[in-house]
């Protein structure tokens, strides 16, 4: 069996931003013997797909030595599964040590200006910056959040969407979304759309960073089978409208996640109009 695992990516739009099927590769490394963790490889998608809408298949599991992975159907309703042991640091403490990460600065309409250090790009006063972030619901219309890690500088262990990040400077945006939620919850979504754009300036009162973002939007279907990635995610949770309204008011949320959902909610009603979002 071959130790490479395929993802379908598959356009169903047929306008100008359509884009042509192809097949997302994980390369993924054999599994390490003495503890049975298939580490995240490195990931190409050919063509690229900057406006692709429709992602079928999932994570194709055909990798020997994978983990036990946990469906979705089990993920608590209540209490969130916690996956991570990671304690709490300072962005400071992590900027020693985190590897420099590249991140693409752009003008009010989108369009790239440069490019700045991760780190950098959040420091006050902030830079305006490409962003992407995802909603991914189960087949009963319930959202997965994730609960970031505790180990992450930037925003650990507040709830926040599906999976959100940074493309790298020259990826399509829907290329980073789909990458990057393959590589934090183990699965890519079995369907994902663009829901628009949005823009905001958020500070950040607890970690003294700022979110100045031009954040693309997309909404889609979860796989059924989630292996969250414990350096990533601390827990991951699926609610109903009502759930999240009662969890907004009793937990912590990243500052952005009030500005992303507004933006995102139409997409959603329009994938899921009897979801009651």
């Amino acid at each position: 069996m071959s130790d490479r695992c395929s993802i379908i990516i598959a356009d169903s739009d047929t306008g100008p931003q359509a884009a042509a099927a192809g097949e997302w590769i994980r390369q993924a490394p054999a599994a390490d013997p003495a503890t049975g963790r298939h580490p995240i490889g490195s990931f190409t998608l050919t063509p690229t797909a900057p406006y692709g809408r429709l992602v079928t298949g999932g994570l194709r599991r055909r990798c020997r030595g994978q983990r036990p992975r946990l469906r979705s159907p089990h993920l608590p309703k209540g209490p969130a599964l916690s996956t991570s042991t990671s304690p709490a640091v300072s962005p400071a403490e992590t900027a020693l040590t985190a590897p420099e990460i590249l991140l693409e600065l752009v003008d009010e309409q989108g369009r790239t200006i440069g490019t700045a250090e991760k780190l950098s790009a959040h420091q006050a006063p902030g830079q305006l910056h490409r962003a992407f972030s995802v909603f991914l619901f189960d087949t009963r219309g319930r959202m997965l959040l994730q609960q970031r890690a505790l180990g992450k500088y930037h925003s650990p262990g507040v709830w926040s969407n599906t999976c959100c990040g940074h493309p790298y400077p020259g990826e399509a945006p829907f290329a980073a979304a789909a990458r990057r939620t393959a590589e934090e919850l183990g699965a890519a979504p079995v369907r994902l759309q663009a829901a628009g754009t949005v823009t905001y300036h958020h500070p950040d009162e607890a970690t003294g960073l700022v979110e100045k973002e031009y954040n693309h939007l997309f909404v889609g279907i979860a796989a059924d089978d989630q292996d969250p990635d414990p350096d990533e995610v601390a827990a991951v949770r699926l609610v109903t409208a009502p759930e999240l309204a009662e969890l907004r008011a009793s937990g912590t949320f990243s500052v952005w996640f009030g500005s992303v959902l507004d933006a995102a909610l139409p997409a959603v009603r329009e994938l899921l109009p009897d979801a009651g979002w």
